[in-house]
């Protein structure tokens, strides 16, 4: 009780002039404010995860660029912080997430949708879920997806990112008994409009049970999944009664 009332006595927010940190999120839905690093200058995303990791919990920046992150680190003020190249993340781990009991997968068209898949799994993972990424299972060799087909099947809901015409998202939605999170990239030739095509075929699609989230939005679809997941272990049988 002392410390719910330590909690809630200080504000919900820390006012740096430039920025308002939510610091009450992690309370009000399970992990704490991530970073979106575009449009901010390195010199306040750096005082941003500062502020963030100040209460311990796992600071997360994303699309993040190199520079950024060896500004962040020069500082020596983070010595677990690390740079996930691909998905252009900055990550700091302070505490161990509660691992979650069922695996997430992220299933990638082609090899140039891993950047946005990337970013998918490094935040889904940061949130304490199990990942697994299957790449490169798109309709141009749909013969590559059906080996995976058992083990997605078992899944609770999975992330499904396509560039080009986004047409696997369809397919996945056709073949499992799960919701499937469309992601659309910027992947393709003129004509694919920087990914509006892809998300007009997944807001399109025949199949139900596919929802899609915005272009290149590996970070959303990944929250999304976590939120979906963590309710399901919450309610099944087997959790925990306290």
């Amino acid at each position: 009780m002392d410390q719910a009332v330590e909690k809630l006595r200080h504000l919900p927010f820390e006012d740096l002039g430039f920025a308002c940190i939510d610091h009450h999120r992690q309370i009000r839905r399970g992990f704490p404010e991530v970073i979106f690093c575009p449009g901010k200058t390195t010199e306040h995303i750096i005082k941003i995860f500062e502020s963030l990791a100040a209460k311990g919990n796992n600071v997360l920046a994303t699309r993040a660029e190199p520079d950024v992150f060896e500004a962040l680190a020069e500082t020596n003020k983070f010595p677990k912080v690390r740079y996930e190249k691909m998905a252009r993340a900055i990550v700091l781990e302070q505490q161990e997430p509660p691992a979650s009991k069922t695996v997430l997968p992220i299933v990638t068209a082609g090899t140039a949708d891993l950047p946005v898949a990337s970013e998918a799994q490094v935040t889904a993972e940061i949130l304490g879920q199990r990942t697994e990424l299957i790449c490169d299972v798109g309709v141009a060799g749909l013969h590559r997806l059906f080996k995976h087909l058992p083990k997605l099947q078992n899944a609770n809901i999975v992330i499904v990112v396509a560039g080009m015409e986004g047409a696997l998202a369809s397919v996945m939605g056709g073949l499992l008994s799960c919701p499937v999170i469309a992601v659309p990239t910027s992947v393709g030739y003129g004509s694919s409009f920087e990914g509006l095509s892809a998300l007009l075929t997944m807001l399109n699609s025949c199949a139900s049970g596919v929802t899609a989230v915005n272009i290149d939005n590996g970070f959303s679809a990944a929250v999304t999944a976590t939120l979906i997941n963590k309710k399901i272990e919450a309610n099944s049988p087997n959790a925990d009664s306290q």
